[in-house]
């Protein structure tokens, strides 16, 4: 299997990168955070995952092993193919999704497109148990109060999807406080 993939980017797309490996041209399928993070002529380091199938062979690829061991556990659900899973690594989070799942928010992967209650349903019941040993490791003070924050912006009107991205767009060195928090993702809406 191809485990990572290193090389220059010749092409970009969407939701896609054409990285040159050993003067090969391999199209990766990417989420549109990891496509949009890359410029053609750059060096680039995915970590992919190989999807074989009769007629097609696939590969996706990831900015951390982390988005990858996600993507690989959101395609054994069943009824979720790697498009879907890829919609929902592109739409949410990694911390975002694991909240989700182990505080059994099904309503979260509804708003993602191209899944339905069914199916989000499925995902919460399926990766539930797979993902609570990770919880310890996984979700800490900043995760928690970005759970609060989610459900403020909520509480405001916000759509779950909004609120998200708001609180994926605070700077890195943001305080763990709530209401400072809070402030920055407003004015992210603002902008």
């Amino acid at each position: 299997m191809i485990a990572s993939v290193k090389g220059e980017v010749l092409e970009k797309g969407d939701n896609y990168l054409v990285v040159q490996v050993g003067g090969l041209g391999l199209r990766v399928a990417t989420p549109a955070a990891v496509a949009n993070g890359y410029e053609t002529g750059e060096h680039a380091q995915l970590f992919t995952h190989l999807v074989v199938r009769e007629d097609n062979l696939s590969l996706y690829g990831f900015d951390s092993a982390e988005q990858r061991s996600l993507f690989q556990s959101l395609i054994t659900v069943d009824g979720v193919g790697p498009r879907t899973a890829l919609a929902v690594i592109s739409t949410l989070s990694v911390d975002m999704i694991y909240q989700a799942v182990l505080g059994e928010q099904a309503a979260i992967f509804s708003q993602v497109p191209g899944i339905g209650s069914k199916t989000a349903q499925k995902i919460v019941l399926y990766l539930h148990d797979k993902l609570k040993p990770l919880e310890a490791g996984l979700l800490g003070a900043a995760r928690d109060v970005n759970r609060e924050l989610m459900d403020a912006l909520a509480g405001l009107g916000y759509s779950v999807i909004e609120a998200q991205t708001a609180i994926q767009a605070l700077p890195k060195d943001a305080p763990d406080d709530l209401e400072e928090r809070l402030r920055l993702a407003l004015k992210f809406f603002t902008r």
